[in-house]
C-alpha cells in the first residue's frame, strides 16, 4: 500500500514543473522497478529508504522492491472552481480520490512569470484554494442533507450518524474552518472518511522557491511555515526547477549536483517523507534471497493486518510473525545471526508492528 497525493495550486506557481520532475523520475525508475505506471496526470515513484538497500546487501537479495507513492496532478483550480469555473467539477472529483493534498505555493520572485493576482503572496494563495475547497464541501453537504431527510426520519442508524457528522462539518465550514478541524470520535472515523470531504484531507504546503534559495528558503517560505504550524499542517521547501534538472541526471550526477547546491537530498525525497509523516505511515520489510521488499502500513497496525497488505489470505490464516528489529538485523548480519543472538521474536495477533521491523509471516493456506 502506497498512497495517493493530489498536487494542487493556482496557475503559474510551478505545479506542472514539479509534476514533470516527478513523472520523469518515475519514467527513469520504470526499468528498475515493477508496477510503475504513468498516465498523463499520474506519476508513481519509489519511496526512498536507505534501509532497504542495506537489508538487501546482507541477504544477497536478487531484487529490491521499494514501496511506492502516487502523485496525481489535479488541474483546473482557479478562483471559482467550486462553482465549476475552469475544470472545477473534474478537479473536485480527482481530489476526492486522494489521501492527502500537496498544495504548491509560489514562493519565488520572477518578473517573467505572471501571477493570476499580479502579486507574490503564498499565504493569500493558500487561503484562495482553501476557500474553494470549503465552498465545495459546503455545497456538497447541503445537497446530501436534503437527500437523507427521509432516511433520518425513518430512524436509519447510518443516516442518523451521517447527518450528525455532516452537521458538525457544516458548522465548522460556516465558521470559516476546514472539516479537518472537527474532532471525530473513533467510532465515527469510518463514516467520516466515507463523507469524502475535501477539507478533511491532511494538507502539505510545498513552497516552490528559486534555485539559489533551495537550501535556505526565504521570507515567503517562512511565512508559509508559520501558517502551516498554526493550522496543524506541514510544509516543505522545494525548487521545482532544480527538481526538473535533477530528474534528468543519473544517481552519481544527482549527488554531485546536489552537493554543489549545498543540499543533502532531492526535494522530492523530502516531499515523500513529509507525506508519510503527514499520514502517520511507516514501513516494514520482508527480506530473502529472492527479494528485499518494503511495505507501507499505518502506524498502529497489528501483525495480521500488516500480513494482509501482502495478501488477504495471510491475514485470514495468520499464525504468527517472526520479527527482527531493523537495527538487530543489521548488527547481527541477517536473520540467522539475529536468531542465534536471541533477537528474533515470535509475535502473535496482538503485536503492533514497528517501523523498520523485518517480518516473516507464518499462516494457514
Amino acid at each position: 500500500m502506497g498512497f495517493r497525493m493530489g498536487i494542487v495550486g493556482l496557475p503559474n506557481v510551478g505545479k506542472s514543473t514539479l509534476f514533470n520532475a516527478l513523472t520523469k523520475t518515475a519514467a527513469a525508475q520504470a526499468a528498475n522497478f515493477p508496477f510503475c505506471t504513468i498516465e498523463p496526470n499520474v506519476g508513481e515513484v519509489a519511496v526512498p529508504d536507505a534501509r532497504l538497500d542495506k537489508l538487501a546487501a546482507i541477504a544477497k537479495s536478487q531484487n529490491i522492491i521499494p514501496t511506492r507513492m502516487t502523485f496525481v496532478d489535479i488541474a483546473g483550480l482557479v478562483k471559482g472552481a467550486s462553482k465549476g469555473e475552469g475544470l472545477g467539477n473534474q478537479f473536485l472529483a480527482n481530489i476526492r480520490e486522494t489521501d492527502a493534498i500537496a498544495h504548491v505555493l509560489r514562493c519565488f520572485e520572477d518578473k517573467d512569470v505572471t501571477h493570476v493576482e499580479d502579486r507574490v503572496d503564498p499565504v493569500a494563495d493558500a487561503e484562495t484554494i482553501e476557500t474553494e475547497l470549503m465552498l465545495a464541501d459546503l455545497e456538497s453537504i447541503e445537497k446530501r442533507l436534503v437527500n437523507i431527510v427521509r432516511k433520518v426520519r425513518g430512524g436509519d442508524k447510518e443516516a442518523v450518524q451521517q447527518e450528525r457528522l455532516m452537521q458538525a462539518a457544516k458548522a465548522a465550514l460556516e465558521n470559516g474552518q476546514p472539516a479537518r478541524t472537527v474532532d471525530v470520535a473513533d467510532d465515527d472515523k469510518k463514516a467520516w472518511r466515507m463523507l469524502q470531504l475535501l477539507t478533511s484531507k491532511p494538507i502539505l504546503y510545498v513552497c516552490n522557491v528559486g534555485e539559489d534559495e533551495a537550501a535556505t528558503g526565504n521570507a515567503h517560505s517562512e511565512a508559509v511555515a508559520k501558517m502551516a504550524a498554526e493550522r496543524g499542517a506541514a510544509s516543505v521547501v522545494i525548487s521545482a526547477k532544480i527538481e526538473e534538472e535533477i530528474s534528468q541526471l543519473d544517481r552519481e550526477e544527482q549527488e554531485m549536483f546536489l552537493g554543489e547546491l549545498g543540499l543533502d537530498e532531492a526535494g522530492l525525497d523530502r516531499l515523500i517523507r513529509a507525506g508519510y509523516e503527514l499520514l502517520h505511515l511507516q514501513t516494514y520489510f520482508t527480506v530473502g534471497p529472492k527479494e528485499a521488499r518494503a511495505w507501507t502500513i499505518k502506524a498502529g497496525t497489528s501483525a495480521p493486518q500488516a500480513a494482509g497488505v501482502i495478501h488477504g489470505d495471510f491475514e485470514r490464516g495468520f499464525i504468527r510473525a517472526e520479527t527482527v528489529a531493523y537495527d538487530d538485523f543489521i548488527a547481527h548480519n541477517g536473520e540467522q545471526g539475529a536468531r542465534d543472538a536471541g533477537k528474533l521474536r515470535a509475535e502473535g495477533k496482538s503485536y503492533v508492528v514497528k517501523d523498520g521491523d523485518v517480518l516473516h509471516f507464518l499462516h494457514n493456506g
